[in-house]
């Protein structure tokens, strides 16, 4: 190959390999600008802004085919008709911006709309006021050049953030959440006023939503979906919602997947779903329905993450910005638009004016008399306007030659009939509109807000927020999943797994459980249950391993390999990283293990030591109290039991815990309870101790203090640790009696989790008042209205006696009660409680699911 055909070769390799990275770049642009991402103007991409035309084209009031409106709008979106039916069911199913007839289907559900030729739409009112006007409206050239299209539509409302938006471009994607109606409109007064708002996403299919790490709809935030369960009973559990983005399909195939994977345990799920979602969980028997509900949450769909990404098309070139970012930018637009709507009417109404002036005159005047006598155009032109000349000056503007031909197109027959005081009472309230006007314009502030402020009154009715806003609790997977292996060892190979059947049971456990491994060498490992890993030999002692558990107790006594003196040490495990091993002794070579136990709640043992019978020590055999032993850090060295050699080391007696009674508190955030602090502390709760929760209802349920308890908060009245001995002061209505009653009771169930009515069966019954307070006093606001209420104390415990919980109880007071004021006192705190109440309160923060794993 001679040099010249190489250099061509290579210039033709260029040549390919920069026309295809130009059409690549071409590409990603249109793609990026024209199909996937929405603009900030009217937060609309192409396709759905050509819909909105073609439908706005289309409009006379009535519903239109949807496949005519697909064919209109393919005279403007050049991508065929599936592409604009997917686009606007998708808009239809919003309920926004689309008035439609027919079956759209149902995005709960995933049911997909009727074929276009049986679904029909219209421009909803709503969609008329805020997205059209043709005056505001910049206009290009369609794709085939034979039709106008808008560049984008003249939005005078955050649409973007009222539907959401979802794309997939070339390098790059947007996911905007859908926010509330009601909540964008109320931001935008706030804005505009210069005030300070938050905004937080909002979805049809309803459910709860924490918006903890929401970061205003900014890269890297997120927020995290439940839908509502409720307890219908012990056996069934009824799930009310779906998350965004899920179908009730979707939702029900991702139970049956855990269940068959033995992450939860159930009978049957059944779809249930009509006019609102309701999906029936049926439980397996002895299956904690607290339980179930955490796991549901945890391993299926009923919770999931969503990262939102707001990109949006600014100036040609997409940006990454903010919901907040996005509402002040689409109010400052709408000021924009709403101003040159104003100067435009304006402008029309000084036209009117000036029009109206120069028709008064001419014909009040006469002054189309004075055409009578002309023979030509031009001499018609100029009688006309010296004709007009001494009222110039009355005038806010030149009068034109075409104001003047407009005067000549008058008829005989509007002259015949001319009112003058009707034309006066026209150019009156001209004037009036025009100063109205002008007073928009110079106070637009003010304007924008009574524009938002109509439009809130008009169409808010009926989109009230749908997702309820709460802080979730974290669940840890380890501690909600269903024991659906079993665990072996094989002590003389080292191996443990849940494949290994042939060697020695150990435990039940889950498949994502961690396993803590004691080798006889004074070492630690701690890794994930798999069907068969090695541990090493010599096991001494193994479990399933209980993340952040500080009253799993070991207690160890070891011989140093280096000097032979023997170390007793107390200690837990709460913070290591998997697989890798940590020595417990003092790390010398030959140390070994000659006493190990694992203490559920802190038990400490008593011991019996026998020394080597050629050992100098003069007593051979002694007891040893583990009790003395402060629980330290695994990787303490512990205290000195012996510097002479030991022969064995036995059980003798098992000691009491050294550990006090778990302190709990109840966090009325998320309604669970806890050991770290957060929220109300309740006490220390011995093995039988029980929690009392009185309800909005009338009702009370005893509990244990189990952390799996679930608790609705927005039902609870009072909840505390029980205490049998405390007598209950309940203030109830009586709507048969139509009065307030008061009765006072112990409580004398036993039943675990079971509700029971203390107040007056009756469905316009409700409960004011419960408390635990001895010595109740209130203060009644009586009276028909707060500024003539009456006043008056009263001691409870003098009203009614202590009776039973099924009492009615005495009458209190008539309906005329305004107000109950109680101000109850501080309770004793009990003797191992005292230090607990200077506990500060923990704020709750959320943790990062996608963090490395550490314990």
């Amino acid at each position: 190959m001679t040099d010249t055909e190489i250099e061509h070769e290579e210039h033709s390799a260029a040549s390919i390999n920069k026309m295809y990275e130009n059409w690549f770049l071409e590409y990603a642009s249109y793609v990026i600008l024209e199909r996937a991402v929405p603009a900030i103007e009217d937060g609309l991409k192409p396709v759905q802004r050509r819909i909105f035309h073609a439908m706005k084209e289309m409009d006379d009031g009535r519903y239109n085919k949807v496949a005519n409106i697909i064919g209109q709008t393919m005279q403007y979106h050049p991508h065929g008709d599936a592409s604009i039916g997917d686009a606007i069911t998708n808009l239809g199913q919003k309920d926004l911006m689309i008035d439609m007839q027919g079956n759209w289907g149902d995005v709960r559900t995933g049911d997909s709309a009727a074929a276009a030729r049986y679904i029909e739409a219209r421009l909803s009112k709503f969609a008329l006021d805020v997205a059209f006007n043709g005056k505001t409206t910049e206009w290009q050239l369609s794709y085939d050049g034979r039709k106008n299209e808008p560049v984008t539509l003249p939005m005078k409302f955050p649409l973007l953030l009222a539907q959401g938006a979802e794309g997939i471009a070339v390098g790059l994607s947007t996911k905007i959440l859908p926010h509330n109606f009601i909540e964008i409109l109320d931001a935008a007064i706030k804005h505009l006023k210069g005030r300070k708002f938050e905004l937080y996403p909002d979805f049809q299919t309803g459910g709860m939503i924490d918006v903890s790490n929401y970061n205003d709809g900014n890269r890297g935030g997120k927020v995290r979906v439940r839908v509502h369960i409720e307890e219908l009973d012990k056996k069934t559990l009824l799930i009310k919602s779906v998350p965004y983005g899920v179908t009730t399909q979707q939702l029900i195939d991702s139970v049956l997947k855990a269940n068959d994977s033995g992450k939860i345990k159930i009978k049957s799920i059944v779809d249930n779903t009509a006019k609102d979602v309701e999906l029936s969980v049926q439980l397996a028997p002895g299956v904690s329905s607290d339980q179930t509900i955490d796991a549901l949450y945890a391993f299926t769909d009923c919770e999931i993450s969503i990262s939102p990404n707001a990109c949006i098309i600014v100036a040609d070139k997409p940006n990454f910005v903010g919901a907040t970012e996005l509402l002040k930018h689409s109010v400052e637009h709408t000021k924009d638009l709403l101003k040159s709507e104003l100067e435009i009417k304006l402008r029309e109404l000084e036209d009117d004016w000036h029009y109206s002036s120069l028709e008064k005159i001419f014909i009040e005047k006469r002054i189309y008399r004075d055409i009578e006598e002309e023979t030509t155009w031009e001499g018609v032109l100029k009688a006309i306007d010296k004709g007009l000349s001494p009222y110039k000056k009355l005038f806010r503007r030149a009068i034109t030659q075409e104001d003047i031909t407009k005067l000549t197109e008058i008829r005989i027959k509007r002259i015949s009939k001319f009112d003058s005081f009707k034309a006066d009472e026209h150019i009156k309230a001209t004037e009036d509109n025009i100063a109205q006007t002008k007073h928009h314009i110079e106070h637009l502030t003010d304007f924008a807000i009574a524009y938002y402020e109509n439009i809130l009154k008009k169409y808010g009715k009926g989109k009230e927020r749908q997702t309820e806003i709460k802080i979730f609790d974290t669940i840890q997977a380890t501690k909600v999943a269903i024991a659906n292996a079993k665990l072996y060892v094989n002590y003389k190979e080292g191996f443990i797994g849940t494949g290994l059947k042939k060697d020695e049971f150990v435990c039940d456990c889950s498949d994502i459980d961690d396993i803590i491994v004691f080798r006889k060498d004074g070492t630690m490992i701690i890794t994930k249950v798999a069907d068969k890993t090695f541990v090493g030999k010599d096991i001494l002692h193994l479990a399933v391993f209980k993340r952040n558990d500080e009253r799993t107790t070991y207690n160890m006594m070891y011989m140093d390999g280096g000097s032979g003196v023997v170390y007793a040490k107390r200690f837990n495990v709460t913070g290591i990283t998997r697989d890798k091993e940590y020595d417990l002794t003092k790390g010398n070579k030959g140390s070994k293990v000659l006493y190990f136990s694992a203490n559920a709640n802190g038990e400490a043992e008593v011991v019996s030591v026998t020394l080597s019978p050629g050992s100098s020590a003069r007593v051979k055999v002694f007891d040893y109290y583990f009790e003395e032993l402060i629980i330290k850090g695994r990787s303490s060295q512990g205290n000195q039991v012996t510097k002479y050699p030991i022969r064995q080391v036995k059980f003798k007696e098992q000691g009491r815990s050294t550990l006090s009674a778990p302190k709990i508190w109840y966090d009325n955030q998320v309604g669970r309870l806890n050991t770290d602090g957060y929220g109300k502390l309740l006490g220390s709760f011995e093995q039988d101790d029980r929690i009392i929760v009185f309800y909005k209802d009338g009702q009370y349920e005893l509990t244990d203090f189990d952390l799996g308890n679930r608790y609705e908060v927005s039902q609870i009245v009072r909840i505390e640790k029980f205490n049998p001995e405390k007598v209950i002061t309940a203030v109830y209505y009586d709507a048969d009696k139509t009065q307030y009653s008061v009765k006072r009771f112990h409580i004398e169930t036993q039943t675990l989790k079971s509700k029971f009515l203390f107040i007056k069966e009756g469905a316009k019954n409700k409960l004011e008042l419960v408390t635990t307070d001895p010595e109740p006093v209130v203060t009644l606001k009586l009276g028909k209205k707060k500024s003539d209420a009456r006043e008056e104390v009263v001691d409870l415990t003098e009203k009614v006696g202590v009776s039973g919980w099924k009492a009615v109880g005495n009458k209190l007071c008539d309906k005329d009660l305004l107000e109950i004021v109680f101000e109850e006192k501080e309770p004793e705190p009990d003797k191992d409680e005292s230090a607990a109440e200077n506990v500060p309160h923990k704020e709750r923060k959320e943790t990062n699911d996608d963090a490395p794993t550490l314990f």
